[in-house]
């Protein structure tokens, strides 16, 4: 500020200029900030933002075909004679938050649940003008449900890993070849989880320990210099040099 008669540079508000106090609650100006700009899908590998168009390619391959059901002769086996169970299995590797049961439940009610309606119906009144719309709606509910439900878990397994349509449309592919799309997928997981448990280790060496000797001269002089300041009935002999 200016001294004496000098103008100041700051504005002095009178009490019709100033401004009206706001009521402001205890906290409310430490609530964090959502920033858009922040909010942004970043590179997995490098970290740098991507647009928010931007879809992963899906062109990995499958490292085992639709048809190597023999390559793994336990969920060859499972997928064979109990698909439900290697449904569920496959569901709780791809979603941790989700147990195996729940979608083994689902498959059998809807898949093996719609198939043995059919079944029993043909089996108990046999295939009649009267019996054949029963049938046909079992096989055909169980048909479309298998194809939806599992091929939207097939779906999310390919976004997950990019992987690309083998041989065809996910949906198509487990409306057709069912337990074969089941056991493949199963496989899949497996090589990858298998995979990215293994992890690259360093081994870290400790340094060696160092000690700090004293020449072998200083140690013989204060040897021989112990005896001689020490007597006199445990007194010491000091001297004091001349100036």
């Amino acid at each position: 500020m200016a001294d004496g008669g000098g103008h100041s540079r700051y504005v002095k508000l009178t009490k019709d200029q100033a401004p009206l106090p706001e009521d402001i609650t205890p906290g409310e100006l430490n609530q964090p900030i959502e920033v858009p700009q922040l909010n942004v899908q970043k590179c997995n590998e490098c970290g740098q933002p991507l647009p928010e168009s931007f879809q992963p390619p899906a062109d990995e391959p499958w490292t085992t075909g639709i048809f190597g059901c023999a390559e793994d002769r336990d969920s060859c086996l499972t997928g064979l004679f109990c698909p439900c169970v290697q449904f569920g299995r496959n569901v709780e590797n791809l979603r941790d938050d989700v147990p195996w049961t729940t979608p083994c439940i689902c498959h059998a009610i809807f898949v093996e649940g719609g198939m043995a309606v059919g079944a029993a119906t043909a089996i108990f009144y046999g295939v009649e003008p009267r019996t054949s719309f029963l049938i046909c709606e079992g096989l055909v509910f169980a048909w479309w449900m298998c194809g939806v439900y599992t091929g939207l878990v097939r779906q999310s397994l390919q976004k997950k890993y990019h992987l690309k349509n083998s041989p065809c449309d996910p949906c198509l592919v487990h409306c057709c070849l069912h337990w074969c799309a089941l056991c493949q997928e199963h496989r899949e997981m497996k090589g990858r989880l298998s995979e990215s448990s293994v992890m690259p280790m360093t081994v870290v060496n400790p340094p060696p320990v160092q000690q700090m000797n004293k020449p072998a001269d200083d140690n013989n002089n204060e040897d021989s210099a112990a005896p001689s300041s020490t007597s006199n009935n445990g007194h010491t002999n000091m001297e004091i040099p001349a100036l």
